[in-house]
């Protein structure tokens, strides 16, 4: 009698694992989100309105996480997934949410986040429809994929998210087509010419990532070959049928070790071919070397950068900052506008490639400066730099606090915050809006098919 009584509790405990559930709306991931006992339950691929069964697969204390098992009503905004490529796979969350609903959902992700940390006046700010992507599919210029030996075989692509199990990438559909095929073929030479690939779990040299960046106007391929160790046998070899590939111009090697976290390591050395690839954006050309930032949609990037400028609202007597330089694209593309450009970036060989690109576009009122933006900006104040204009890209994580004491302290009267996460900016225009009145938000979706969006915020400086 007790041995049948477990057994039954048993299968009571997995049929509650499976659960119906309705779907509300979406999270800012992009995870349909619903209430089981009053707990909220993030389900990923599942759309607004539908009912569908789930999978419990962790609870917390405040929240539940499940899977997809099956949808019973499905939404009328549901299209296709793409074919012969696993679900699971970042960057393509909203892949099965009709194009038109992914703009609004994008647009709803900066309404709600201004909601959460209600920043002065939020409720008056105008955010506007979020500009389509001119090409929805293929837009990526630059893939970094990841290469393991697992099992007898090589695997070539991406982790799935929050793990370290790599899912084999025959296909990326919003991956560029030249960029996949290098990818690909870079794959066999490895195997060809039998070079070592990192081991994770024996802690072995060899290459672990392979990064290919190509320009959209030059059609120029810079392929980066990120290794655990330096000496890697046989791979100047490789790097010699590598450069015989398609468009191909230069090869390098960055070398990273086990004990770091990021995908890149802190040492770049060239092995064969230019330094740098040449992307143009508005008629101005812009040389970038491996670890330079860059967007990844470069056509989208021209709506981007035109629309950031426009609401700059430059005069020709101003000092415009350009915060997070990067190469230099935005101070650059405004330098025929005003006095004088200023660029802090942190990376070097991103500085070094800003000063170039001065070069290569006959700029003569723009200057570099290496350093992180909280430190390097009141020292140029200091020095008696005047500060009129200001425009701003940061990472992620948003503006430091100490930068933005000295933005409220040394006031720009004109200022642009091109951001990539609403909620680090709805966070950051609470202290901004301190001194600042916020005067639209405009989205411009870089990133079709993923809940990412780039937002830019025009700051007024309030009288």
């Amino acid at each position: 009698m007790q041995k049948n009584f477990r057994h039954n509790k048993r299968k009571n405990e997995q049929k509650e694992k499976d659960v119906i559930i309705t779907i509300k709306r979406l999270g800012i991931n992009g995870e349909g989100i619903g209430y089981y006992r009053k707990k909220i339950i993030f389900i990923p691929g599942a759309l607004p309105n539908e009912v569908v069964v789930a999978k419990i697969e962790k609870e917390y204390p405040h929240y539940i996480d499940a899977s997809l098992v099956r949808i019973k009503e499905k939404s009328p905004d549901r299209v296709d997934f793409p074919k012969d490529v696993d679900p699971e796979i970042g960057g393509l969350e909203l892949a099965h949410l009709d194009y038109k609903k992914q703009l609004e959902f994008k647009k709803d992700n900066v309404l709600e986040a201004l909601k959460k940390y209600h920043p002065r006046g939020y409720a008056k700010y105008k955010v506007k429809n979020t500009i389509p992507a001119p090409d929805q599919w293929h837009y990526r210029n630059k893939a970094s994929y990841q290469i393991e030996r697992d099992h007898g075989k090589n695997k070539l692509g991406l982790f799935a998210p929050n793990s370290h199990r790599l899912i084999d990438l025959p296909v990326m559909p919003t991956q560029s087509e030249d960029t996949q095929k290098t990818e690909r073929e870079i794959k066999k030479l490895i195997e060809k010419l039998h070079v070592f690939i990192a081991d994770r779990r024996k802690h072995l040299d060899g290459i672990k990532t392979i990064v290919v960046r190509q320009s959209e106007a030059t059609k120029e391929i810079q392929v980066t070959l990120i290794t655990v160790g330096h000496k890697i046998k046989n791979l100047i070899p490789l790097a010699k049928e590598i450069m015989k590939l398609p468009n191909v111009v230069s090869v390098y090697q960055n070398e990273t070790d086990w004990r770091n976290p990021q995908v890149w390591g802190n040492k770049t050395e060239k092995l064969l071919g230019k330094n740098q690839i040449t992307e143009v954006i508005l008629d101005k050309k812009f040389a970038l070397s491996p670890r330079a930032f860059f967007q990844l949609n470069p056509i989208q990037t021209v709506n981007l950068y035109s629309e950031a400028l426009k609401y700059l609202d430059l005069t020709p007597d101003q000092t415009l900052i350009d915060a997070y330089s990067g190469v230099g694209t935005l101070g650059i593309l405004a330098a025929d506008q005003v006095k004088q450009v200023v660029g802090i970036e942190t990376i070097p060989e991103a500085v070094e490639d800003a000063k170039h690109n001065c070069e290569l576009n006959h700029i003569k009122n723009a200057d570099y400066f290496q350093g992180s933006v909280e430190k390097v900006l009141p020292e140029l104040q200091k020095g008696g730099l005047p500060i009129d204009a200001l425009i701003v890209d940061p990472p992620r994580t948003g503006l430091a606090k100490s930068l933005i004491k000295t933005l409220l302290r040394v006031k720009p009267t004109t200022f642009v915050y091109i951001s990539c996460n609403p909620s680090t900016l709805a966070q950051d225009l609470v202290l901004l809006s301190e001194a600042y009145d916020v005067r639209l938000i405009q989205n411009v979706d870089m990133l079709p098919q993923t809940p990412r969006c780039e937002c830019i915020a025009k700051l007024t400086l309030r009288k």
